[in-house]
């Protein structure tokens, strides 16, 4: 027996459609440094069809890719709901990668138009000329109209005033019928090792990913709600955040670049808003200025943090402040977001602080498990620990024109990261599985060292590798960064953390650092200490050798 259900699609044109008419009256802010500009998303939805209309006169007919290499505003919105819904390809460009990663990404997707913000112009014009397929830019943004555009000119592009073009645009737009499964945007991770790779998302895809953010055990958004992503609109596609909010007709309140911690909380007093997602780094800053110049933040109902692990100490400083932090896992192969770490009915005290610390839940639609080295599946139990495999409607089975079996296993994507997976669906992971420490034959969970760390009262940060040790094999080293105006020793954090870790544990190394090494999207790039460590670079201090 076969359903008589409709075939309805489900498309990013179907989110645009239903958020600017059914949720007119909801809005877009974006910051502009000193106060806000704001736009319905009934007009938002205007706006959309003059982008297209003018995407259209440039000759993106087909599934053409249109890059995007801006900060999370207005204009980048247009572009999210744009570009899919005419049946092009969305490719947000991470601006914080390197010139030669730009390249190599805006070549491989075969970019036509890219659309830049005024902000970042002098940034694209260095890698402008080595975008072999870009034909067109288009400059947005208040200030566009102020800026010069003789470098972008210089490269042989046409460069156009984004204002201007859509200016001469009916605000309408025939919105075309497209297949649920074909490609609606795409993103490149962040290539820490080789060049970048290329995920291609599906509306369907996006669809059910952007629903189960919205859902109860995620953001839990209504129309009531107003979500900030400071994550970036370039990474991700912002944890699924904007179209979620499309979708439940939730208001959109963007940072664009204000993004250091005193603009930032500035912003949130006047936006009140009462969602947010970011990585921890920035909620760490936040937190500091918030302890130096007290701030009401109270709108704040729930903060999605993730990108790395959160520390446990963090949720808690920040909950003093009457903000509560919940972290999220997932990866851009995963759309991201593929668990949230809400705890379980009746969990209290100590109970609770560990599931909070935890990479959470797997949210409905995604499956998981726990893979040993020689492929076995591990149970459930919390206890055995191995690579997590996960799949699902929005986990990508494969890299754009890039064939990496190695990534992929019997339908499942190996997500490199080693841990545990309970018998309620949590995920406790320890490490990366290029960042776990063997000593002795055992195993040591650098990420737990670092949280631990990072709740002494006078560590800001703490990154911890393995390095090469000749009866032991790899010991830890701990790079640590110092409160400003605190003084601690080695000696202060080793008996600190002999209190939570078995002495063999306990890091023989430790260094002292201004900042710990940051790749494009704000994860700790291990990778750097291990090459200052190798390369004699930093001071290490080895207690007892």
């Amino acid at each position: 027996m076969r359903s008589t259900m409709q075939d309805y699609p489900l498309t990013i044109g179907g989110i645009l459609r239903h958020g600017t008419t059914v949720h007119a009256d909801s809005e877009v802010v974006t910051a502009t440094g000193d106060g806000m500009r704001s736009m319905s998303y009934a007009d938002l939805g205007r706006r959309a069809a003059k982008l297209a209309n003018a995407l259209r006169g440039l000759g993106i007919t087909g599934d053409q890719r249109v890059g995007t290499f801006q900060w999370n505003n207005t204009e980048h919105l247009e572009a999210y709901l744009a570009v899919p819904s005419m049946g092009a390809v969305l490719h947000t460009l991470n601006i914080r990668l390197f010139p030669e990663q730009l390249t190599y990404i805006a070549n491989h997707a075969e970019d036509r138009v890219v659309i830049v913000d005024a902000a970042l112009v002098d940034l694209l014009a260095k890698v402008l000329p080595t975008f072999e397929t870009v034909t067109h830019v288009l400059v947005a943004g208040p200030d566009a109209a102020s800026v010069d555009l003789g470098l972008l000119r210089s490269s042989g592009k046409e460069v156009l005033l984004y204002e201007d073009l859509l200016s001469e645009q009916p605000d309408t737009f025939d919105w075309p019928d497209v297949d649920e499964r074909d490609a609606a945007a795409m993103c490149y991770t962040s290539g820490t090792t080789g060049n970048p790779k290329g995920v291609v998302y599906s509306h369907r895809s996006a669809y059910l990913h952007s629903m189960a953010v919205g859902m109860g055990v995620s953001a839990g958004l209504t129309w009531e709600d107003r979500v900030l992503p400071i994550v970036p609109m370039f990474h991700a596609n912002a944890w699924g955040l904007a179209y979620a909010s499309l979708m439940v007709g939730a208001s959109l309140v963007m940072p664009d670049r204000w993004l250091q911690a005193e603009p930032l909380v500035r912003f949130m007093e006047q936006a009140r808003p009462t969602v947010s997602g970011a990585v921890p780094t920035v909620w760490n800053d936040v937190l500091g200025h918030l302890e130096q110049h007290p701030a009401d933040l109270t709108s704040l109902r729930l903060v999605l943090c993730g990108g790395s692990a959160v520390p446990v100490t963090l949720q808690q400083a920040l909950e003093r402040h009457g903000i509560r932090m919940i972290q999220a896992w997932g990866m851009t192969e995963t759309s991201p977001v593929a668990s949230v770490a809400l705890p379980p009915l009746g969990a209290e005290g100590e109970r609770l602080w560990l599931y909070r610390g935890s990479q959470g839940r797997l949210l409905p639609g995604v499956d998981g498990r726990i893979v040993a080295d020689d492929g076995q599946v591990l149970p459930t139990d919390g206890a055995a620990v191995g690579e997590l495999e996960v799949r699902g409607p929005w986990v990508t089975a494969s890299y754009y024109r890039d064939d990496d079996p190695g990534k992929f296993h019997d339908g499942w994507l190996r997500t490199g990261d080693v841990g545990t997976l309970d018998e309620l669906g949590y995920i406790g992971l320890t490490d990366r599985a290029k960042d776990v420490i063997k000593s002795g034959g055992e195993w040591i969970s650098s990420v737990e060292l670092e949280n631990a760390l990072m709740g002494h009262p006078d560590v800001v940060e703490a990154a911890v590798v393995g390095i090469p040790d000749e009866k032991w094999q790899e010991r830890p080293l701990a790079s640590v960064v110092v409160r400003e105006g605190a003084t601690v020793t080695v000696a202060d954090l080793r008996d600190y953390l002999a209190e939570r870790f078995a002495k063999w544990q306990l890091p023989d190394a430790w260094t002292f650092i201004d900042a710990v090494p940051r790749t494009s999207v704000g994860k700790f790039d291990k990778k750097v200490i291990r090459r200052w460590y190798g390369e004699g670079e930093i001071d290490v201090e080895q207690p007892g050798h």
